[in-house]
């Protein structure tokens, strides 16, 4: 079939189906007498006459009530699926992979995916918790729930969360043999509870204090990789705990925990959701960074 067939016949199932050329030439946005010169055209082609043309109406000839039939259905499938398609851009749909660290998806992504995803079944959300630091482009992740400081400067940060703080903790078992710490500097007398990133090794706890930050480094019996281990740890009296506030408050409001060195560990940029700057946003993409965009 000659390529020029195809708009010549979308202009015949027009004109057919209207039976009339002023109609049909309205409906496509041309004139009358370009639409009869087109299916002059196309009959010439065909060998055929497609339309009986009076004055007053315009019909379809034997050939032409054939070629309605057989060819139109095809044509209205093809109009349903683009139009299909043109719904798929803008209805919430397809498969967003994030990757963040157990804290950030246990206590920031999960609430949040609770409460939208069964109002969009269509969908579909993989989370992969690790702790260390992905390069999402290379391992095609669409997005990362990271720290704010902890971002690389290409990519595009939206803020999900409050402002973040690590505190140090023990049970009160582990202080009744052990005197608390006043400054960083005494953490070397105490049997403390280290994490390790795949990335970048045992965390050096991070102080500061009046302008002066200090890294102390800690040693202790058990490395862990997980935040909740950390917390069963350090619940067990097993030495010094360096995690989140918000994990920590129910248990030292009960005073399972105490805290100590409050003055050296301020607050710092909380969670973002961060992805590259030139992601093209699908509408389930957009819907998700807004559903986590902080507004506190």
């Amino acid at each position: 079939m000659a390529r020029e067939t195809l708009p010549d016949l979308v202009v015949f199932l027009a004109v057919a189906r209207d039976r009339s050329f002023t109609r049909a030439a309205a409906q496509l946005g041309v004139s009358p007498s370009a639409l009869s010169h087109t299916i002059r055209r196309l009959e010439e082609r065909v060998g055929v006459r497609l339309l009986s043309r009076t004055t007053r109406n315009v019909s379809p000839t034997d050939a032409g009530e054939r070629l309605l039939r057989t060819v139109g259905p095809h044509f209205d499938e093809i109009n349903a699926e683009v139009e299909a398609l043109g719904e798929l851009r803008e209805k919430p749909a397809g498969t967003i992979r994030i990757t963040a660290g157990d804290h950030a998806a246990e206590t920031i992504l999960w609430p949040v995916l609770r409460k939208l995803l069964p109002d969009y079944p269509d969908i579909i959300v993989e989370v992969n918790v690790e702790t260390g630091f992905t390069d999402i482009v290379a391992d095609r992740f669409d997005a990362g729930l990271r720290l704010g400081e902890a971002i690389a400067k290409d990519m595009i940060a939206v803020r999900i969360g409050p402002d973040f703080r690590l505190v140090v903790v023990g049970a009160p078992s582990y202080f009744a043999g052990h005197k608390p710490p006043r400054v960083p500097q005494d953490l070397a007398e105490h049997e403390c509870i280290n994490f390790r990133f795949p990335s970048t090794g045992l965390y050096a706890w991070e102080f500061e204090k009046g302008g002066r930050e200090l890294r102390v480094r800690v040693e202790g019996q058990l490395i862990f990789n997980n935040t909740a281990l950390v917390c069963q740890a350090v619940l067990a009296g097993r030495g010094l705990a360096f995690i989140p506030e918000d994990v920590t408050a129910d248990a030292v409001a009960d005073g399972r925990l105490i805290r100590v060195l409050d003055d050296w560990t301020p607050p710092f940029p909380g969670y973002h959701l961060y992805y590259p700057s030139r992601r093209q946003q699908s509408p389930a993409f957009a819907l998700l960074v807004e559903a986590l965009r902080y507004r506190g």
